[in-house]
């Protein structure tokens, strides 16, 4: 997935960063509102982390305008704000998950997959793939009772064709998904880790459709 990070605070962005990218999806960090609203211009992301404390202003009106535009990008609040009041305003506002500082990361991670999943419309975290039973939630791929390992980068790919089986993603849509905006990446990246997911889990599995892109093939 390609995260945003809304979050002015140095340390604990900081925290939330090396987490998400250690679960293998992307992330984008900004500090202040007015930055989100270009990044959320130039890119379709697949979640939200959003603070409501910041140096230009709170994050609730941001949210409530994201909303009135028709935005239904999932968004996950982080706040100090720990009142029952402060969460009900939060989730009325449009946010999907509301989690209080300090939190765990651990907790972090597992209310992204949670949210991202149930807005892919499939709220299990078990996915049979043809031979392979794949556990997102635990990051684990068995076919029989023999392990899969996959790295971070060829997880992080899976879960992009996972989250729309049988759909056409170009390479350009594949790299939005996998890198940030700082992050230089090799011209032939994609198709590198494509060859290396396809020799793990078949050659099958993932189909290039000539001149479009690539699909999961359904099964």
């Amino acid at each position: 997935m390609r995260i945003l990070l809304i979050e002015d605070d140095a340390i604990l962005g900081a925290a939330v960063r090396d987490q998400i990218i250690s679960d293998g999806h992307s992330i984008d960090w900004v500090q202040r509102l007015d930055s989100a609203v270009s990044a959320i211009a130039a890119v379709a992301y697949d979640l939200i982390l959003l603070d409501l404390m910041l140096p230009d202003g709170r994050g609730l009106p941001f949210l409530r305008h994201m909303r009135n535009q028709g935005k239904s990008t999932p968004v996950i609040i982080l706040t100090a704000l720990d009142q029952v009041s402060d969460r009900i305003e939060g989730l009325n506002a449009g946010a999907d998950d509301y989690l209080v500082k300090p939190f765990d990361l651990s907790e972090l991670s597992a209310r992204i997959g949670s949210v991202a999943r149930r807005y892919n419309g499939n709220p299990n975290p078990v996915i049979i793939l043809g031979d392979f039973h794949i556990d997102l939630a635990a990051h684990s791929i068995h076919r029989g009772n023999k392990p899969v390992v996959l790295t971070v980068r060829e997880w992080a790919l899976l879960d992009v064709f996972l989250s729309r089986p049988g759909h056409i993603f170009t390479r350009a849509q594949l790299e939005d998904k996998l890198y940030s905006f700082d992050a230089e990446v090799e011209s032939n990246a994609i198709e590198v880790h494509i060859s290396r997911l396809r020799k793990k889990l078949g050659a099958g599995v993932i189909e290039t459709e000539r001149g479009l892109g690539y699909r999961l093939v359904r099964t």
